[in-house]
């Protein structure tokens, strides 16, 4: 399977260079926080997604995709963060809340789609 042809990691790699470009207006003293840390949030789910759909088992890559999950919440929390400290402004905010909600629907349609992959081989 091709990883860089499907939606849910072009829209996640979409999201992560949404992230690159607009931290790099915040103060430069969060480089080592709240930037730092979105910046490597937004990598490790496109990333994931990539290492999931290198493993050989349906249960390998549903556990990829679940990390992959785990980092699109976390990213969404630094962003409602970013907006309390106004980092980012409510428009900023709303495209990008729009991308990460595009993310989760992808993401969890594709974690349906192995699980349905993974039943079937049982």
């Amino acid at each position: 399977m091709d990883y860089t042809k499907l939606d849910v990691w072009l829209e996640s790699r979409r999201l992560a260079n949404t992230i690159y470009t607009v931290s790099k207006q915040f103060p430069k003293d969060e480089i080592y926080g709240l930037t730092n840390q979105m910046r490597r949030c937004a990598v490790s789910i496109p990333s994931n997604i990539a290492e999931g759909c290198g493993r050989q088992t349906s249960k390998d890559t549903i556990n990829f995709l679940h990390i992959s999950r785990g980092s699109l919440y976390e990213l969404e929390t630094q962003c409602f963060l970013a907006l309390d400290q106004q980092y980012l402004n409510e428009d900023v905010f709303q495209q990008i809340f729009e991308l990460i909600q595009s993310c989760k629907r992808l993401l969890n349609g594709f974690i349906n789609y192995y699980k349905k992959l993974q039943d079937e081989r049982r």
